[in-house]
């Protein structure tokens, strides 16, 4: 098979009109020759840091729609189902997965739990990691998040990364607002990235002291224009991800968009290119061609290299999308799943108090950092409510995996008049977390997730809508344009219950992330994640 077009040398910052000739998967020749062609040919792209279950999907369906967009590998790390049912969630994602040509690369998950502060389905211990890493199919010791562990030489942290060193795996990061000696601390420990820099000076900083920051753009977190001036002089060690990427905004693009962004500010398309199809490549080692002679032919066709409109997209020389058609098989799978607690009563969301300030959780579009507010607490008949006023609403986390009492907290920056919504996607446990307006709605929202063992929702006052995700309780076993459309019908329903929040149910997910600073809330209590110890609801 031979492919004509304008063949692009990223590495050595020339475009060429030419040929690729592929033979058994591979590369066989790279000439050049005249030809009316006009598109152009490139490797294809990576993804460099991502959670598959974001996407709401097994990998199989993931995959089928990453390649319309150009891409064909992800660097993925299997931490959300790993927090549901340990190795054996691993082990679904990598199986199901390899049946498709799509190149996943499964790191082994490193904080499973993520924390002790939260009820998690599963555990995966430094013996755990050693069996995961000894596995050739895992490429690398996904994100560090305990940095505190790390900073402390925690025994168990500090063994996992151990394993991961005895095995030449790269050590993958997670520090966000780390600087000054204690990134020093992190960075000696052999940890060698980060995907959660916010701002300019984060990422310059971990940049100058040897990291690879890698540029996220999800449905949530959105640091790109955080952080895309530092590419231009430092290309050679950044990278793109999505880290989390919901099934709508799937549908629309990946890796190729970041690059459009990139090139439509003036950088240098090569450097751009670097960063989304090669540093990945060389940083964790994959088997992934950037189109060399030799090289398995993984490579995509694009329009131009404005808009990186993907025409054609090759794996293992085999087309696996042309013409808007993915060519990805259908993969049967057996759902696996752990959901063990019970229907809950409207009184289970009462906060009885006499409270006159409560410490407040203040979500923050396209963000995974909260902020912590004081606010003037409501109370009628005794209990505390929410005040829609103020937009300060009720937030409960409820353990899925034993009968338990809701945790309760309230939240501003939902905006939400009527109803509720509730995910089983909640980051990093995914226990049920809800978000509404009274504790009838909250109740009624949770208990459709508890029906569905897993899920999505909105209710309102006199309607409700539901998207199951019985694998795992975090992904679906439908199709993804199926998944895609119902989403978006969630989304347009929980905006026009009041939220203004870009990706309401992404932004739900995250607030029982207690990784993450300020506040957050797991199925244990408020938390302080700044300072990693619960905090009272009540401000006295």
């Amino acid at each position: 098979m031979t492919l004509q077009g304008n063949i692009v040398d990223i590495l050595n910052k020339r475009i060429f009109k030419g040929e690729v000739t592929i033979e058994a998967g591979k590369i066989t020749s790279i000439v050049e020759k005249n030809h009316p062609i006009e598109n152009y040919i490139l490797p294809g792209f990576i993804d460099a840091h991502i959670h598959i279950e974001s996407s709401m999907l097994v990998p199989s369906e993931f995959a089928k729609i990453a390649v319309q967009h150009g891409t064909v590998a992800s660097v993925s790390d299997p931490h959300e189902i790993a927090n549901v049912l340990g190795v054996k969630g691993v082990e679904f994602m990598i199986e199901n997965g390899k049946q498709t040509p799509f190149k996943f690369n499964f790191g082994a998950p490193s904080c499973v739990p993520a924390t002790a502060f939260e009820t998690a389905g599963d555990t995966i211990d430094a013996e755990g990691i050693k069996t995961l890493l000894a596995n050739p199919d895992i490429k690398y010791l996904a994100e560090m998040m305990n940095y505190p562990g790390v900073l402390h030489g925690d025994a168990e942290v500090m063994k996992k990364i151990q394993w991961a060193k005895q095995y030449n795996k790269p050590i993958d990061g997670h520090a966000p607002g780390l600087t000054g000696a204690d990134l020093d601390t992190y960075i000696a420990a052999g940890i060698t990235t980060d995907h959660e820099c916010f701002t300019y000076n984060e990422g310059l900083e971990k940049l100058q002291k040897g990291m690879k920051v890698i540029i996220r753009e999800g449905s949530a977190a959105k640091n790109f224009e955080a952080l895309i001036d530092l590419l231009p002089d430092h290309f050679e060690n950044m990278m793109f991800c999505s880290d989390d990427k919901h099934p709508d905004d799937l549908l629309l693009g990946h890796i190729n968009r970041l690059c459009e962004r990139a090139v439509a500010k003036g950088i240098d398309v090569f450097k751009v290119l670097q960063v989304a199809c090669i540093n990945p490549v060389e940083h964790y080692n994959l088997d992934v061609g950037t189109l060399n002679k030799g090289d398995q032919a993984d490579l995509v066709i694009v329009e131009d290299l404005k808009h990186f409109k993907v025409l054609e997209t090759y794996i293992n020389g085999s087309c696996v999308f042309k013409e808007g058609m993915s060519f990805m098989p259908h993969v049967p799978f057996k759902i696996i799943n752990k959901f063990n607690t019970e229907k809950k009563q409207v009184s289970d969301f009462k906060v009885p108090s006499t409270a006159s300030k409560i410490n407040v959780i203040q979500a923050l579009d396209g963000e995974l950092i909260t902020k912590k507010l004081v606010a003037n607490a409501m109370v009628k008949e005794g209990d505390l409510i929410a005040n829609l006023s103020e937009d300060i609403l009720k937030i409960t986390v409820v353990n899925r995996y034993n009968n338990a009492a809701p945790a309760l907290a309230f939240i501003k920056g939902f905006g939400l008049k009527e109803g509720a919504i509730a995910s089983s996607v909640a980051h990093d446990s995914h226990n049920i977390v809800a978000v509404g307006v009274s504790d009838e709605a909250i109740c009624k929202a949770v208990n459709l997730i508890i029906e569905s063992q897993g899920g999505i929702c909105v209710v309102s006052d006199d309607d409700e809508l539901v998207m199951p995700l019985p694998v795992a309780g975090i992904m679906s076993d439908q199709d993804a344009e199926t998944v895609g459309k119902l989403y978006q019908q969630l989304d347009l329903k929980a905006k026009s219950l009041g939220s203004e929040l870009t990706a309401p149910f992404m932004t739900l997910s995250f607030m029982a992330l207690l990784v993450i600073p300020s506040l957050k809330l797991s199925d244990k209590g408020l938390f302080d994640g700044s300072r990693f110890n619960f905090l009272s609801l009540e401000n006295r």
